[in-house]
């Protein structure tokens, strides 16, 4: 299986993740019990909670702490600079100097459905599930149902629907 897997040596595994084939993993930690599906990236400096589930082909990029019990569908991107270029003023090829990496923040419970993007300097609640295919360009409250382009509150989660 290793054959399939590029987890670089600095990666923090806690017992019990479940890694599938072909993912990218570096300088990031995930937690206890977490399962990691094929084609997931995870880069240097995200966190990922205990008993989370990151479906296939998604993304997550340096500056994103996903929470404990948190759902992510499969291919979810997130975003981590607001305003992207490949080039400085003077056109020279930017590097990790010439940017700042914007912070995402899941916190513990949520679900992000399959195809949604989640843009930087984001705060996702607690037990807020996110629409497939969803752009989420705001924070996010605790105990909502977000949907759309933009995503926008579509109503309130209930405590029999928090309870499945």
């Amino acid at each position: 299986m290793s054959d399939y897997l590029c987890i670089a040596p600095d990666v923090k595994l806690g017992p019990g993740v479940q890694l599938s084939k072909f993912i990218n993993l570096y300088g990031c930690e995930v937690g206890d019990n977490t399962k990691i599906g094929a084609f997931v990236e995870i880069q240097k400096n995200a966190k990922i909670g205990k008993n989370c589930k990151i479906s296939s082909h998604t993304f997550i990029c340096e500056g994103v702490t996903i929470e404990d019990n948190v759902f992510v569908g499969h291919g979810v991107t997130f975003i981590n600079d607001s305003y992207p270029r490949a080039t400085t003023l003077n056109g020279e090829p930017q590097t990790e100097k010439d940017w700042t990496v914007e912070p995402t923040l899941v916190k513990k419970g949520a679900s992000i459905g399959s195809g949604a993007t989640i843009l930087a300097n984001i705060t996702i609640g607690e037990n807020a599930l996110i629409g497939a295919g969803s752009v989420v360009t705001r924070d996010v409250p605790a105990n909502t149902i977000v949907v759309g382009n933009p995503a926008r509150v579509l109503r309130a989660i209930d405590g029999a629907e928090m309870a499945r």
